[in-house]
């Protein structure tokens, strides 16, 4: 490289350098003894971060920095790193209800680690009573989504959420790639990453361990995609519930390979209520995932009703079709490995299953499949044997 362009070049870089503004929490009032609490100092960083014309970041660097909530609103001006170094920590307790971090009406946002969330959870779970009362009061959310987009969240963890872990609401071109999702088996509705109203959301090459779903897909949701995520503890990697609310809209375009699942109460799983909400769920597909002692490895349940106290003379208005299942193996602590419990006013159609290799563990026989009120294409090894 001649002279002249080894100036140039290094002029662009200096310049690219420059541009880039740091807000650290620390020269904003943070203070990182694990007592003091630091929403503010959180809350006006991001606020000159969001005001800077140019690509700005947050920085929250190693300690402790207790913070009792947080929302980060946008529309900002530029680019923003939020750069999590440190452990930000939830005060004990239940809370107030609704989202403990919140980002919203953002785009071009980058979350990286290798940082912790840690809602401290187990002094608030045994405040939730939504196993006993279908209207019961929320516990906070630890990180909430609303309406960002075109932005990437990486190598953080979140752990012990009060509630979910990550809500996501509205957004379109969000991507979580890298992170570690953590919770005991017992705690209760700490769904690791619930996905609603959005599309084109990317879940990759995470772990995901928590007292509910591993990653749960709700109403309007399209183009979803979850690759190389191990789940487990959990309830599985689901679609729904659906049919609780009116109005709700469809789901479609659910591609989910190459994951395992690991000791789940569930495997792949949708979810409906037997209602009169009437939606879709479409052009879904599974591929080479790995079971291992699930109990319900693969299960459409079109009677869902946790809390009890269901109507079970009526049926699902939700219509189920184009699901794939391809190159799923593994083994199931349930003998009913394969459960299709359908609509009967809308039986679900074009389930194509390829190549199911799942193997009960138990010794009463061999692993089956209970099917109602659907119409099932099998191709290639069949274990258990497809029901038609």
């Amino acid at each position: 490289m001649d002279p002249l362009s080894v100036f140039l070049f290094l002029l662009f870089v200096g310049a690219k350098a420059q541009s880039i503004k740091q807000h650290n929490v620390d020269d904003f009032g943070g203070i990182a003894d694990g007592q003091t609490d630091n929403s503010k100092a959180f809350l006006d960083a991001f606020k000159g971060a969001c005001q800077y014309d140019g690509h700005s970041q947050v920085i929250v660097p190693e300690g402790t920095y207790l913070v009792k909530s947080a929302k980060f609103t946008g529309p900002c001006i530029g680019p923003i790193d939020f750069i999590l170094n440190g452990v930000v920590q939830a005060v004990p307790g239940p809370g107030e209800g609704g989202e403990w971090f919140t980002f919203q009406y953002i785009n071009q946002l980058t979350i990286n680690g290798p940082g912790t969330f840690d809602a401290q959870g187990p002094t608030a779970w045994a405040h939730n009573k939504c196993s006993k009362n279908s209207k019961c009061k929320m516990l906070p959310t630890s990180i909430q989504f609303n309406f960002v987009n075109n932005s990437v969240v990486s190598g953080i963890t979140s752990l012990n959420s009060k509630m979910f872990h990550i809500n996501v609401l509205g957004s379109n071109n969000l991507k979580f790639e890298k992170l570690r999702i953590v919770a005991p088996d017992d705690s209760p509705n700490t769904d690791g990453i619930h996905i609603g109203h959005s599309q084109n959301v990317r879940i990759s090459d995470s772990f995901i361990g928590t007292g509910d779903d591993c990653v749960s897909i709700g109403q309007d949701s399209r183009d979803i995609e979850v690759s190389g995520v191990h789940c487990g503890p959990g309830h599985g990697i689901s679609i729904g519930s659906l049919g609780k609310y009116d109005g709700e809209n469809s789901v479609s375009g659910v591609n989910v390979h190459n994951c395992i699942l690991n000791g789940t109460d569930n495997g792949l799983r949708i979810k409906t209520w037997a209602s009169d909400i009437k939606s879709r769920v479409y052009n879904i597909t599974y591929t080479d995932i790995m079971l291992m002692n699930a109990n319900n490895p693969i299960i459409i349940d079109q009677q869902y009703c946790p809390t009890g106290g269901c109507d079970t003379s009526k049926a699902s208005q939700i219509q189920i079709e184009d699901v794939k299942y391809n190159q799923v193996r593994g083994t199931s602590k349930n003998k009913d490995a394969l459960i299709f419990e359908c609509s009967s006013d809308f039986p679900c159609k074009n389930i194509v299953l390829t190549d199911i290799d799942i193997s009960y563990l138990g010794k009463d026989g061999p692993a089956q499949a209970r099917c109602r009120f659907v119409k099932v294409e099998s191709i290639g090894v069949q274990n258990p044997p497809t029901c038609v």
